[in-house]
């Protein structure tokens, strides 16, 4: 069985901890970059490759600044994430602005990026061209519905709220070509966190044969094809992390056969993975407050839900390390628990781990995306620190706790 490691100490996080009190997530410079520079060279035969991070895994612009060191863009579906690129020095066609039911502001902001916006629906083409006029370069997301099957995650196609249909697409193309219109992409996304590196093959060459389809039915000629994200990460220690090669491998193959064979090259390649690129690389880091033993027993931590979500709302697995018993049997049996007036609020339910004392310090594994991102105030709670574990060994704060002063910012207690 394949071991889930921290990359610090007992000694390294104790001397973290005397400096900034747990709980906090902590990232790794080191291992996001080296994982964001494998997926570009895996995919470096294609004629433009593009990874599009997703924003919303983990919106903290040192990271997205990381990132775009190593050649990434960013995928924004909001106003505040929009922002959060341009802060981190992004712009033009380095931004995917995907988004649904898009308020006229956030398309306004969008174009004065001058990023690529991506459709949702086609009922949103007026509405832009009302408030922000038509740009040169458009994007539609498409929804397969019934002629595709989503994940177990994301649920059926034709379920879902995002993308337009087939025959939307072409009336879509065909109106905007019409309006001026020059260039196009065409994008799609139907699965979370999947671990089967075929279902990924299968969307590109679902995008391939549309953009055939399109492209002789309307004459015009696609800049690229975006397969989304939705790429997952092995949260279980006996799962394997998705292959990459066999990914890169499938789609060239049916780029050759479908793109190349049609005389449509060069059609460049863009996904959007967020989790994959920073999730295993973030840790929630917490220490042991109580001990309570009633029906069964209990480990209470200074972490709750409002630092990982992802336990409570979806029952997702997070591994979790004891510090300092690493190599210790996990011969006893534990529900780990927050401190929310809810009683879902668990990190782990009849969990096997070795002997806990109060005191002692856990890391909460694959917390690098959609861990701090989802955090929330409900009950009073404030969203904890973010480190980064930067190449050289240093430690630096990148986003410090919320405070009592923060969760009342809002409020004009003077007109009470």
């Amino acid at each position: 069985m394949p071991a889930k490691k921290v990359p610090l100490s007992k000694a390294q996080l104790e001397k973290i901890i005397e400096k900034y009190s747990t709980p906090f997530h902590i990232y790794d410079e080191e291992a996001i970059r080296n994982n964001a520079r494998k997926l570009i060279s895996t995919f470096s035969w294609a004629p433009v490759f593009r990874e599009f991070f997703a924003v919303k895994a983990n919106p903290n612009p040192y990271i997205l600044k990381i990132l775009k060191e190593e050649g990434f863009g960013t995928d924004c579906s909001s106003l505040p994430e929009l922002i959060l690129s341009e802060k981190a020095g992004l712009s033009g066609e380095n931004i995917m602005f995907s988004s649904n039911d898009t308020p006229a502001r956030e398309y306004k902001k969008a174009r004065q990026l001058d990023a690529i916006i991506n459709i949702d629906d086609i009922s949103h083409i007026p509405f832009l061209e009302k408030h922000t006029g038509l740009p040169e370069l458009l994007c539609f997301r498409y929804n397969p519905g019934p002629l595709r099957d989503g994940n177990a995650i994301i649920g059926k196609p034709e379920e879902a709220k995002y993308g337009s249909t087939r025959e939307q697409l072409f009336e879509a193309y065909r109106t905007v070509r019409d309006r001026g219109v020059k260039r196009f992409g065409l994008h799609t996304m139907i699965a979370s966190n999947e671990l089967d590196p075929h279902y990924f093959v299968d969307t590109a060459k679902m995008l391939f044969d549309l953009v055939i389809e399109i492209s002789k039915s309307l004459d015009i000629r696609f800049d690229f094809i975006n397969i989304g994200g939705g790429v997952g990460i092995p949260y279980k220690p006996e799962q394997e992390p998705v292959d990459l090669n066999i990914i890169s491998y499938g789609i060239r193959k049916a780029y050759d056969t479908t793109i190349r064979a049609h005389g449509l090259h060069p059609l460049s390649l863009y996904m959007e993975t967020g989790r994959m690129i920073t999730g295993p690389f973030g840790y929630l880091v917490t220490s042991v407050l109580h001990k309570k033993d009633t029906y069964k027993k209990y480990i209470g931590l200074d972490a709750c839900m409002a630092n990982l979500m992802r336990p409570a709302v979806y029952g997702a697995y997070h591994h979790i390390t004891v510090m300092g018993k690493e190599d210790d049997p996990p011969d006893h049996i534990y529900d780990v628990t927050g401190s929310l007036c809810e009683n879902n609020d668990k990190f782990a339910i009849d969990r096997k781990l070795p002997e806990i004392d109060i005191g002692d310090t856990l890391v909460i594994h694959d917390t690098g995306a959609h861990g701090h991102a989802m955090g929330f105030n409900y009950n009073g709670k404030l969203r904890s620190a973010e480190l980064l574990l930067k190449t050289d060994g240093e430690v630096e704060l990148i986003r410090r706790a919320e405070t009592v002063d923060d969760y009342f910012t809002t409020l004009d207690f003077s007109r009470l």
